[in-house]
């Protein structure tokens, strides 16, 4: 699968992504502004669900798709966020079309 290809890790309160070309991205939690899941309709031979995370700019921060190496280690990180949005992620699991799901935001 080429989504195991990217490697998400979780040390302390930092989420690394690691993409195919070897390029890592870090994201610290008190810089994490949001989380959106984006879905498209290329399943089940393309990759149809990525994870998007928003940098205190937020501008995306790091991306990594679903069947990333270590994503369960990392979405369990992010459902952790006090008014991480359940709902919205169950949605978000069962689409089949082009579409965006905003998971968690930074209160202000």
């Amino acid at each position: 699968m080429k989504e195991a290809a990217y490697i998400v890790s979780v040390e302390g309160d930092v989420l690394s992504v690691t993409d195919p070309n070897g390029e890592e991205k870090r994201l610290a939690l008190a810089k994490l502004n949001g989380v959106t899941i984006e879905t498209n309709d290329s399943g089940p031979i393309g990759t149809d669900l990525w994870w998007l995370l928003f940098g205190a700019d937020d501008s995306i921060a790091a991306v990594f798709p679903q069947g990333a190496t270590g994503e369960r280690e990392a979405i369990d990180w992010l459902l952790a966020l006090p008014g991480f949005d359940h709902e919205a992620m169950i949605m978000a699991m069962g689409s089949t079309s082009n579409a965006v799901f905003s998971v968690w935001r930074r209160a202000a």
